[in-house]
């Protein structure tokens, strides 16, 4: 994530510079492709990360409850017996 930034920050610098000292069309070109792309895989990536730490939520709450259970199950059979 921290390269995307630099990547991202990098670019960022480099279009400044380019609108300072106006380069060229060609490097206009690149650089705003380069932008959006970057920006594209970001964004997949930190939706990514978003889903994952949904379903890493989910699955300790279902660790948890098996857990609860099994525990009420022991105290069951304790009751019982």
């Amino acid at each position: 994530m921290l390269i995307w930034c630099a990547v991202l920050f990098f670019l960022g610098v480099a279009a400044f510079l380019d609108s300072l000292f106006t380069f060229g069309e060609i490097f206009r070109r690149v650089n705003s492709v380069l932008f959006m792309l970057v920006s594209l895989g970001l964004l997949v990536r930190v939706s990514i990360k978003a889903k994952m730490g949904q379903r890493e939520n989910y699955q300790e709450r279902i660790r948890n409850l098996e857990t609860e259970i099994l525990n009420l199950k022991e105290e069951k059979t304790k009751v019982l017996s």
